[in-house]
């Protein structure tokens, strides 16, 4: 009778509950907020070190080295930040479970950060000093170069949901995949804008 009364208890009738969830109720949710912690946190131990090296040098570019340029980094911000229209479009389609619209902000999405991408690589070169030339160069490429990752992954995953998208009857988690989508291109980007000014505008004035 006790066997019987805990296979009662062990069974649960789970055919009620939702097959897509978006938001905290979401397992990928949590998945893309960890991993933006993380990032945050890499990103902001590069920009402590950018800092602490200025510290220990008279003049910051060192003498020599010119400033960075400004013009194709801010051509960048603005197109990064132009991007978020269509990221934002697609999340809230994607909310609806709109196949097509969710495909065509994915592809509008995935063009923008290829474009972005390689105004990036041009950007390393405006900071007009190479990689090894001493601690300014090495630590204003770590900061560019490793937020440049970022992008790239985003593209990535931008495009494969694309892709995956293809199919009439794709299974709806996707859809809450591309909702993650949007909230990690919405970090990428806004992150960004405070190390553009440290990298890029904060050596024409300090």
């Amino acid at each position: 009778m006790g066997a019987v009364m805990s296979e009662r208890r062990a069974s649960i009738d789970v055919s009620k509950l939702p097959t897509i969830t978006f938001g905290h109720t979401s397992l990928m949710w949590w998945g893309t907020a960890g991993f933006m912690i993380i990032e945050g946190w890499t990103l902001g131990l590069c920009v402590m070190s950018y800092f602490y090296l200025r510290q220990n040098l008279a003049t910051w570019p060192p003498p020599r080295t010119p400033n960075p340029s400004l013009l194709l980094p801010t051509i960048n911000l603005i197109i990064m930040l132009g991007s978020l229209v269509p990221s934002w479009w697609t999340k809230k389609r994607a909310g609806y479970l709109d196949r097509l619209d969710v495909r065509k902000g994915l592809l509008i999405s995935g063009i923008l950060g290829v474009i972005i991408l390689v105004v990036r690589w041009y950007e390393l070169w405006a900071i007009n000093t190479r990689w090894d030339t001493h601690a300014y160069g090495s630590a204003a490429w770590l900061i560019v170069g490793l937020h440049m990752t970022l992008i790239l992954l985003d593209v990535g995953d931008t495009f494969g949901l694309w892709v995956l998208l293809r199919d009439p009857e794709v299974p709806p988690h996707f859809y809450s995949d591309a909702t993650d989508n949007s909230n990690y291109w919405y970090f990428t980007v806004l992150s960004w804008v405070p190390l553009y000014f440290i990298v890029y505008v904060g050596p024409h004035i300090f």
